[in-house]
């Protein structure tokens, strides 16, 4: 079981099972969304993740046509995100949760598109674009 939560802590989340690795996404709406240079997303099965708190702070964006991010109402702290491509599937935002988490960073997607002022300097897989499935 994993918790996290937003920055005020008035939206709070348990996931249950193992996390998959962590992916690096350097979109530039991603980088807007989290105000950095990427954000650090782990895909977890919606069915596996439940809002213990806050429901009536989150607010959604339909950042592109088919793609919801979901932040706090209050301290603005993004969460997740989902596609209508991927509708079981939530992109929580791993710097959320609560620590010890076993997830590691496992990739950076949509490389092409990172910040020109932010070197990736690791040997981790990058794709150009989506992880390919």
């Amino acid at each position: 079981m994993h918790t996290g939560s937003c920055a005020c802590g008035g939206v709070r989340y348990e996931i249950d099972g193992d996390l998959p690795p962590i992916q690096f996404c350097h979109c530039s709406v991603c980088r807007k969304s989290n105000g950095a240079p990427f954000a650090s997303n782990i895909p977890v099965e919606a069915a596996n993740f439940r809002l213990l708190s806050g429901r009536a702070l989150l607010r959604e964006f339909e950042s592109s046509p088919g793609k919801t991010r979901t932040f706090c109402g209050t301290c603005g702290g993004p969460l997740h995100s989902r596609t209508i491509a991927l509708p079981g599937v939530f992109r929580v935002r791993a710097g959320t949760l609560d620590g010890p988490v076993d997830a590691r960073p496992g990739c950076h997607i949509y490389a092409d598109s990172r910040a020109d002022w932010w070197e990736i300097a690791d040997d981790l897989p990058r794709h150009p674009g989506r992880k390919p499935d």
